[in-house]
C-alpha cells in the first residue's frame, strides 16, 4: 500500500510509527522573568557532536522559554521516571510548573540557568543557539520550529559510568514509537559492530 498525507488511506499517519524508536528530549527551560517549563520532545535528537536539536509543533513554552533565557537542558527519560515525564506533557498555563506537578525536584545546572530533573539518570545542558521556522511546501505560515542548542555540559549519574564509558543501557532510556507505543533501551538488546576500515 501507499500512504500520502494529502489522501490519507489509514486511520493514522503512519510516519510516527516508522521513525522509531525516537529517543525523547525531556526539555526544561526557563523565561527571562525566571518561569521554568519541563516537557518532553520525542522529535529530538544529536545533530552533530556538540549539538542537539528539538522540534516544537507551535510556538510552545519550552521553546519559548529557551529563546528568552537563551539555554535550556535535556533531560534523560527513563523507564523509572516514565509516568513523570508523561504528567510533565500537560498542557499546564504558562509559568505553572512541571515539576511540581509531575513530582519532581530541580537540581542546579552548571553552566546554564534552567535546573535539570534531580531524578534523571543524565542530562545535558545547552545555548540556544537558532530557532528555524519549518516553512511547508507551497510556504504559507510555519507550523513547526526547530531549536537548536550547542552542548555546553553534562551530567551523568556516577552509578552508570564505568572504565570511563557510560552504560547507557544500565539506565533504560524509553525512547517514542508511534501512537502510543513507547520502547525500553535496555543491556540486554545491545550490540557492538566495528565499522568497515577507515569509516568514519
Amino acid at each position: 500500500m501507499h500512504y500520502e498525507p494529502d489522501n490519507r488511506t489509514l486511520p493514522h499517519n503512519p510516519l510516527k510509527a516508522l521513525v522509531a524508536p525516537r529517543p525523547i528530549g525531556w526539555i526544561s527551560a526557563m523565561s527571562r522573568a525566571g518561569q521554568l517549563n519541563l516537557a518532553p520532545y520525542s522529535f529530538f535528537n544529536a545533530v552533530a557532536d556538540d549539538m542537539v536539536a528539538f522540534s516544537s509543533s507551535g510556538r510552545k513554552d519550552a521553546m519559548t522559554f529557551a529563546e528568552e533565557g537563551q539555554e535550556f537542558v535535556c533531560n534523560l527519560a527513563t523507564y523509572d521516571l516514565r509516568e513523570a515525564m508523561n504528567a510533565s506533557s500537560a498542557p499546564l498555563p504558562r509559568g505553572e510548573s512541571e515539576f511540581d506537578f509531575a513530582g519532581l525536584t530541580t537540581a542546579p545546572s552548571r553552566k546554564v540557568r534552567p535546573p535539570r530533573v534531580a531524578e534523571a539518570a543524565a542530562a545535558i545542558e545547552c545555548r540556544w543557539l537558532q530557532t528555524v521556522p519549518l516553512v511547508p511546501l507551497g510556504g504559507g505560515e510555519p507550523a513547526n520550529f526547530l531549536v537548536i542548542g550547542q552542548v555546553v555540559s553534562i551530567y551523568i549519574d556516577d552509578r552508570f559510568v564505568a572504565d570511563g564509558l557510560v552504560d547507557t543501557g544500565a539506565m533504560r532510556p524509553i525512547m517514542r514509537g508511534g501512537y502510543f507505543d513507547y520502547f525500553t533501551a535496555t543491556p540486554e538488546t545491545r550490540f557492538e559492530m566495528r565499522r568497515p576500515k577507515g569509516g568514519g
